[in-house]
């Protein structure tokens, strides 16, 4: 046999994150769903055409990614999946085997999902979407690869989000700068200094824009888990006075209230960044990321005119 479509992953995943309330290491709910669609050793050998992983892993890995979008897992820390409240809850109230209809519904509704809230509109990238016929036979190849490549843009910016929520504050500070530097702040390494710690005065890094340190960047970097309001930005903007500065970047792994967006908005020194921006800048610059290069044929017509 070969190795089934995606959805037919998510059951097997929900019941197994079932059974482990504690939440369990994603390599033991691979194999678990593997061995409960009875895939042979020749099926779970198969890889994905690039050769990068094992195709069932990428199906539960998206499985996953949909129970996600539901609300119904969760990854609380890195390779390790758990059931929500909801999701255990949805489990309890569905007994197996789920209908065609719920699987159909959890595999393709939640595609769209944004990673930024409303609030967040102002200063963060917008999410690409896709527009796609809802038949998929009406879909031009490009369409399809288009929304693919939305979709999984959407995957890694939300695992990112995750993932840099989770580092240690020193990590998180080092990330923020190595992504700075990445978009061209600073002449070289050298010229980023990370400050953080006791009496910083809110201040996490310090970026010098030329050789002589004269023109700089005051940097504060924090992981936060409700969204930043106005007073932490205040104090920000306060230690900036501080140091005479002029321009401050205040990056968070959350989001920004709109009362903080409209002061930092007023004073036109500093500049916001939320989980969501800070994750697809990881992305361009590829900090923590890696990209697979397609290789997409197409006619080139110029080399047949004669």
């Amino acid at each position: 046999m070969s190795v089934p479509t995606y959805d037919k992953f998510i059951e097997p995943v929900l019941r197994y994150l079932a059974e482990h309330p504690d939440g369990a290491p994603a390599r033991d709910v691979h194999d678990a769903a593997a061995d409960a669609l009875h895939l042979s050793d020749v099926d779970r050998a198969e890889l994905l055409p690039s050769g990068a992983q094992r195709i069932y892993k990428n199906r539960v890995g998206w499985a996953h990614d949909r129970l996600k979008r539901a609300g119904l897992s969760r990854s609380p820390q890195w390779g390790y999946w758990q059931l929500t409240e909801q999701g255990s809850a949805f489990a309890s109230s569905h007994p197996a085997p789920l209908s065609a209809e719920i699987v159909e519904k959890l595999a393709t509704e939640n595609t769209d999902v944004r990673l930024s809230s409303a609030s967040d509109v102002q200063e963060s990238a917008t999410v690409s979407t896709v527009t796609v016929p809802s038949d998929p036979a009406k879909a031009s190849p490009d369409d399809r690869l288009e929304q693919a490549l939305a979709e999984l843009g959407q995957s890694v910016t939300a695992e990112l989000v995750e993932t840099v929520s989770r580092v240690s504050p020193e990590h998180f500070e080092d990330i923020v700068l190595r992504v700075l530097y990445k978009m061209g702040y600073g002449k070289s390494t050298t010229d980023l200094a990370r400050v953080g710690g006791p009496g910083d005065a809110g201040i996490d890094g310090v970026i010098s824009l030329d050789r002589l340190g004269l023109e700089k960047v005051y940097v504060q970097a924090k992981r936060w888990q409700g969204p930043v309001g106005r007073p932490q930005v205040q104090a920000f903007y306060g230690a900036l006075a501080g140091q005479k500065a002029t321009k401050g970047v205040f990056i968070t792994t959350s989001t920004f209230t709109p009362q903080a967006i409209d002061f930092a908005d007023s004073v036109q020194r500093i500049v916001l960044v939320n989980g969501a921006r800070l994750a697809e800048f990881m992305i361009e610059h590829e900090v923590g990321v890696t990209m697979r290069v397609l290789r997409v044929p197409k006619l080139d017509s110029n080399y047949f005119e004669e």
